[in-house]
């Protein structure tokens, strides 16, 4: 299915969200039996049913108008990113320093392909967490994957 790119179609949003408040996050097309337009969006205070539904109802006739997908149906979806969505952006980042994140490598270093530690800094090439003690230096290209942890243990 021919599809418009990302850029077009977060373009023709964005004023949208502006005036609504609302950060997207990312805009996804996904191909397939049921192809499916999502995007997942942030406000102050954090996403809910409702904002979701808002956004939903707003960006409908602009999608109708832009046409991403050339005529050929699909689904539009309106999502919050998760708590434990990657870091990819430097938004993102930005956003967990002096958080603790969870970092997965794609090998061992120090015996461990998991840590876990305050976010310091980061760069293009690397990400810095100060795991207990000790800082960390980890280079991007060798991170599976970057998270904000999430502590569950105040839910009881």
């Amino acid at each position: 299915m021919k599809v418009k790119t990302i850029e077009e179609i977060t373009a023709a949003l964005q004023p949208i969200a502006d005036e609504m408040g609302i950060e997207i996050v990312e805009i996804e097309f996904k191909q397939g039996k049921e192809p499916a337009l999502t995007a997942y969006i942030d406000i102050e205070g954090g996403v809910d049913l409702n904002t979701c539904e808002k956004f939903h109802r707003a960006i409908d006739p602009v999608l109708d108008e832009l046409d991403p997908t050339f005529g050929q149906a699909y689904t539009l979806n309106v999502s919050s990113p998760g708590l434990d969505r990657p870091l990819k952006t430097k938004r993102d980042y930005e956003k967990c320093m002096g958080e603790k994140v969870e970092v997965k490598l794609y090998a061992p270093l120090k015996g461990k392909k998991f840590f876990e530690g305050v976010l310091v800094s980061y760069d293009e090439n690397c990400v810095e967490i100060q795991d207990g003690k000790e800082t960390l230096k980890l280079e991007k290209a060798k991170i599976a994957k970057i998270c904000r942890a999430i502590d569950f243990s105040g839910l009881e």
